[in-house]
């Protein structure tokens, strides 16, 4: 089977079994606890005391398999679900990111292969930063230069906040570099939603957690990214790979109208190298969207990009966003082991 062939899912989730075992020693926000003959998962402080229900879907990779081939999916990039490492003081975080990396790793390279020729397997995964209040710089690479050394890892996943001022904190800058010269994907993904003030937005009515999923998560991930995008990260860093969680959010349908706030704003107007519709055509992005017409607006989105770029080309179309995405991730599974570039990782 070639590589043009596979499905390959990029967003799905697990909690290894280390991090279940620690989660279970909690007795605080993130924790799995035991209700009766059932074990429970609560992860948001506002979120109802129940919880919800966990079970081995979460943690034991045959389970992960069968999902996988229940919906005919070839090839997963298996990342650790939320809320990652962000409740933990820097040293426990270090050294808990190192762990489950070394065991995602496994967990990965133990799998079935699905392509013998090409040496594919079916699981690869996304490994995790300490990316905490006070952790330094140093730490944070250390744990970039082990997952660049572990082949079956092919990026990073990454919350909204990064070290807790968001993705445009000045700090970040020797990540970002490294990130890029190791050529990991980031994958951003939301937790946090819109913080306390969402709360008058969501207004009385109960309506369970729709409002925070279906739109704050989205939203707190177009923030996150845009900000980043204003701080001209990409900028300095232009082979940064960034994996947009939620097919990007709202950036897609906002991004002609995030270009025109920029070029009438006197603060930014001069400030970045490109239209930002350049920019978004440079992320990538994954297809849980719910459906394809959405998809289909995203590839259209990205196909645009080259009549923004440094060089401006023909307008391209939705054929072309959809080969932007897929060339990344061929690229992504035919790397092999130990070629990471490595400079400037001190």
């Amino acid at each position: 089977m070639s590589l043009k062939q596979l499905l390959v899912d990029v967003h799905t989730h697990c909690y290894l079994p280390r991090y279940a075992a620690f989660l279970r020693q909690r007795t605080q926000v993130p924790r799995i606890f035991t209700r009766g003959s059932e074990e429970r998962l609560l992860i948001l402080d506002d979120e109802p005391a129940a919880g919800r229900p966990v079970g081995p879907q979460y943690w034991d990779r045959d389970e992960k398999l069968k999902f996988m081939d229940l919906h005919g999916i070839d090839v997963s990039i298996v990342s650790t679900a939320n809320p990652w490492l962000d409740f933990l003081s820097p040293p426990a975080a270090h050294a808990l990111a190192t762990e489950l990396n070394n065991d995602l790793e496994e967990y990965c390279a133990t799998s079935p292969v699905v392509s013998a020729s090409e040496g594919i397997h079916r699981l690869y995964g996304f490994g995790l930063l300490p990316l905490v209040p006070d952790v330094s710089v140093n730490a944070i690479l250390q744990i970039i230069r082990q997952i660049s050394s572990l082949s079956h890892l092919k990026g990073v996943i990454m919350g909204t906040r990064g070290v807790g001022k968001g993705l445009d904190d000045p700090a970040l800058e020797p990540v970002w570099q490294a990130l890029a010269e190791t050529q990991l994907v980031v994958f951003l993904h939301p937790h946090y939603g819109l913080g306390q003030g969402a709360k008058e937005a969501w207004g009385e009515r109960d309506n369970g957690h729709v409002l925070p999923l279906a739109m704050g998560f989205p939203m707190e991930t177009t923030i996150a990214i845009t900000r980043l995008i204003l701080a001209g990260v990409y900028d300095r860093h232009p082979d940064l790979r960034i994996l947009l969680a939620h097919s990007g959010g709202c950036l897609p349908q906002l991004s002609s109208r995030l270009a025109s706030c920029i070029s009438h704003d006197p603060v930014v107007s001069n400030r970045l190298q490109h239209d930002a519709r350049y920019y978004v055509s440079k992320l990538y992005y994954d297809a849980v969207n719910y459906g394809p017409e959405e998809m289909g607006f995203v590839a259209d989105v990205i196909g645009r990009g080259a009549a923004y770029g440094p060089s401006p080309q023909k307008r391209g179309d939705r054929s072309s966003g959809y080969k932007h995405m897929r060339k990344e991730m061929e690229e992504r599974l035919r790397k092999p082991a130990g070629n990471s570039r490595r400079d400037g990782l001190g």
